[in-house]
């Protein structure tokens, strides 16, 4: 199935990127899911899947969690169809799981790798890392392709990890 861009998703997401403060990784506070929390893209549950798990947190406390970062980022850039009724200004935390420590670190300040020989639940992954020197490392130790950060990953790049394209 190809991604749709719908330019006030991603217009949405981008505001919401520049307004929210970055938080500490030592403080970020996300819920763990629970056995029976689904991915709201593939439907997968999360909770089998500890070293790739994501979360976005809601400031009315309700969670979403995916079972690894491409579906969240599908998730974030279009949220109209994952998540009817939720907003993007309404969040108030976007957490990933870093490949080394396994620790959930916020979304924005992670180094994602593309392109390795390591995939996730759902294949082919945006590997998140803590540091740039852990994304070199891991970029050099498993063949990846390429580095981004939160703001470089586009709206087609997750479907085209879907078909193993990472160029």
């Amino acid at each position: 199935m190809s991604a749709v861009f719908r330019p006030s998703a991603f217009l949405a997401l981008l505001l919401f990127c520049s307004l929210c403060p970055l938080a500490e990784a030592e403080t970020l506070q996300v819920p763990a899911p629970g056995p029976k929390d689904t991915c709201p893209v593939c439907g997968m549950f999360v909770a089998k899947y500890p070293a790739w798990i994501a979360t976005v947190l809601y400031r009315d406390g309700h969670a979403h969690h995916f079972d690894g970062a491409k579906d969240l980022f599908k998730y974030l850039f279009d949220l109209p169809r994952w998540a009817p009724g939720h907003r993007a200004e309404d969040m108030t935390a976007i957490a990933v799981t870093e490949y080394y420590g396994l620790s959930r670190i916020p979304a924005r300040e992670a180094w994602y790798v593309i392109g390795s020989d390591v995939t996730g639940p759902m294949g082919h992954e945006l590997v998140p890392l803590a540091t740039e020197e852990d994304a070199q490392e891991f970029l050099r130790d498993h063949a990846g392709k390429r580095i981004l950060r939160f703001d470089e990953v586009t709206p087609d790049l997750p479907g085209r990890l879907d078909q193993g394209t990472f160029d």
